[in-house]
């Protein structure tokens, strides 16, 4: 669970700030969906997909988008990821460059850099505009995150949904983690994606759920650990910053390791000094390894003293998200016919 988010969210409900709270919820909803129901101020020269979710809070946006983008490229097409540079300074709009740190571009964008040219921008119909004036020849913009936001016009809508945690109480912000109700939401995408982590997606809830509630496609994925066989038996501390630390705790004891402990911290953390003495301390005591995930690891590059030194002890789960042949070619055509679609359009 993040430390950040309330523990009713995906837990007991608190009976005694329900009542405050719904009336509240009731508000925020209404304004998510007039802005939902907005008419696009933009259409770019080229597809726009965005990749969002129903919820506050992590599902797996990240390795889905960088999965799509090297699905895309595979395709013969030349994705560009729109990011919002969330928990980075920057503004933008303007491209990720290589000797940018978490700190003024966001921790996502860094990892997303990594294979596919990435645009900050916190306006979203700026950041667009500028990546269709290049230097990167860009045939389909991929919108990391947006799903609620009206300005840009989206070709297809894609919603990332955690397998596990689905969608807690089933309310809206604050009072729980819809951004709106879920049957709104429906309306606005055109295919679901359930993130099931390290489990397997037989039997999933979630999905069974989704497949009778959503009339679009509901679409399998799993994390698969990149070298999953060098953590059995090896004992380490885990530490994460995510949108769900648990996630990734389980699925370092999925691949056989010693989990000695595990560190919580909430989505984006900002690490000190005092946080690196801890973590090294701890892994000191324990006898183990440090271990974190990507998105952690990019927040530490650039820091001086005890974070350098946390920076040089930490290992990396690396994942990666696929998706099953079947589902693959559930996928394929809506991609198709998003290219086919606007290359009709164009001809016209």
């Amino acid at each position: 669970m993040r430390l950040d988010e309330p523990a009713w969210w995906y837990g007991e409900a608190d009976t005694r700030l329900m009542p405050l709270l719904l009336p509240v919820s009731r508000l925020y909803g209404a304004y998510t969906e007039r802005r939902m129901r907005q008419a696009a101020t933009y259409r770019a020269p080229v597809p726009v997909i965005c990749v969002g979710n129903f919820t506050a809070g992590g599902t797996g946006k990240t390795p889905f988008t960088c999965m799509l983008a090297d699905h895309l490229r595979g395709m013969g097409e030349t994705p560009a990821i729109l990011s919002r540079g969330y928990g980075g300074t920057d503004a933008g709009p303007r491209w990720v460059h290589a000797d940018d740190t978490a700190k003024h571009a966001g921790d996502e964008p860094l990892l997303l850099a990594r294979t596919t040219p990435v645009m900050i921008a916190r306006d979203r119909v700026a950041g667009a505009r500028a990546i269709v004036e290049g230097p990167h020849d860009t045939s389909v913009i991929v919108m990391d995150d947006g799903l609620q936001n009206p300005g840009l016009a989206k070709d297809l809508r894609l919603a990332v949904v955690d397998g596990q945690r689905g969608f807690g109480n089933g309310l809206v912000i604050p009072a729980g983690p819809l951004r709106a109700r879920l049957q709104v939401q429906y309306e606005g995408v055109d295919a679901v994606v359930v993130n099931h982590g390290s489990a397997a997606p037989e039997g999933s809830a979630v999905a069974a759920h989704l497949r009778t509630d959503f009339t679009g496609p509901v679409l399998d994925a799993v994390l698969t650990a990149v070298d999953a066989d060098a953590w059995r038996g090896k004992p380490v501390v885990a530490y994460a910053g995510i949108g769900v630390p648990t996630r990734f705790f389980t699925t370092l004891r999925t691949l056989g390791a010693d989990v000695r402990a595990a560190v919580a911290l909430p989505d984006h953390h900002v690490f000190t000094a005092a946080d690196a003495h801890r973590l090294l301390a701890l892994a000191q005591s324990h006898g183990a390894t440090l271990v974190t995930t990507e998105k952690d690891k990019v927040r530490l590059t650039g820091g001086v003293g005890a974070l350098a030194e946390l920076d040089v002890a930490s290992s990396v789960l690396a994942v990666a998200l696929t998706m099953t042949p079947r589902d693959t070619s559930r996928l394929e055509p809506l991609l198709a016919k998003l290219f086919a679609d606007r290359a009709h359009a164009k001809s016209l």
